[in-house]
């Protein structure tokens, strides 16, 4: 077990104000229902940003969140590191519209695209520059605008995503507390299962590619969900190896909030009981980079976690991309 060089010492998330429930895509023309999202996905709810809320105001309200909880403050940030895949400019980054947001003028700000897996690789990211001796305090964030991304008229997407953002910061460790396990991997091979095949500076958009829907997210969902849990389940083994652990010492895994049959499945895999699984895709949607930073909020504030609580931390995303960490609290 290597030494922990960082620890989250504070969490914070937001959303939109609209919660949308299953029962309204019906009236948006989609063919599905309440009982089919449900059933496939565990999802009831997702949250959807509207006029006037971007992917900047959600992440610097969970910011400020998880700065109050860990008691720092904008001038104390060394860095910002914002994993997401739907910034709300391609140029500049997200994280420095959040730097400005906040006033955090000596921090350091840089996104990370690495889809559902943007927070756990920031996370790690953070770490090493600590480890690095450079920093001292990291703001990490995981935030999508999903909802701007994809096309309401793709039964097999539209049902499946949602918006917010989940903050963490990260402060050099003490005690023996923070990161003690971590391992990334990424397989571009398999790309084109989950991307937006157009839009890009490859190809740029045109009235065409848009009435199309090209420059949305398309995905091929079985195939995702093959590997998906293979590789989640793959990373849990990686990160309790890491950490010298067996799964009866987990306190809690949070893992990826991508449907409720991915993580039994992965769950099931790593020997850890339901019950300690923290579960809240039915109240969000898949949130991609977002998804663990608010499960763990959650997770803080019900007080599922606490001092002493060791928690595996598990994602998969589109790139392919997977990992995962062992913190102890």
């Amino acid at each position: 077990m290597k030494r922990p060089f960082a620890m989250i010492a504070g969490t914070g998330h937001a959303v939109p104000k609209r919660r949308m429930s299953n029962d309204e895509f019906q009236a948006l023309g989609i063919d599905t229902s309440d009982e089919w999202i449900r059933d496939r996905t565990g999802i009831r709810y997702r949250y959807v940003a509207g006029e006037g809320e971007t992917l900047t105001s959600i992440s610097t309200e969970a910011a400020r969140m998880a700065m109050q909880a860990a008691g720092v403050t904008a001038a104390e940030l060394d860095a910002i590191v914002l994993g997401t895949a739907s910034p709300d400019h391609l140029l500049p980054s997200t994280a420095v519209e959040v730097q400005a947001a906040l006033g955090a003028t000596r921090a350091v700000a840089f996104d990370i695209a690495a889809a559902c897996s943007g927070w756990l690789y920031g996370a790690q990211v953070a770490e090493g520059l600590m480890a690095a001796g450079h920093y001292e305090t990291v703001l990490v964030i995981g935030a999508e605008l999903l909802t701007r991304i994809i096309n309401w008229k793709d039964r097999n997407t539209v049902v499946l995503f949602g918006d917010g953002a989940g903050a963490t910061v990260l402060k050099r460790s003490t005690r023996g507390r923070g990161i003690i396990s971590a391992y990334m991997r990424s397989d571009g091979t398999l790309a084109t299962l989950l991307h937006r095949p157009k839009g890009g500076a490859a190809c740029p958009s045109t009235p065409e590619i848009i009435a199309e829907g090209s420059d949305k997210i398309q995905m091929a969902g079985r195939e995702v969900f093959k590997n998906a849990v293979r590789s989640m389940a793959d990373a849990c083994d990686r990160a309790l190896d890491g950490a010298k652990l067996a799964a009866s010492d987990i306190d809690l895994l949070i893992p990826h909030q991508a449907n409720i049959r991915i993580i039994e499945a992965t769950a099931k895999h790593a020997n850890i009981p339901m019950e300690k699984v923290f579960v809240n895709v039915d109240r969000y949607g898949n949130t991609s980079a977002a998804s663990i930073p608010i499960a763990l909020d959650e997770a803080v504030r019900e007080g599922r976690v606490h001092d002493g609580s060791v928690v595996l931390f598990v994602a998969f995303g589109a790139g392919f991309t997977w990992g995962s960490m062992v913190v102890r609290f």
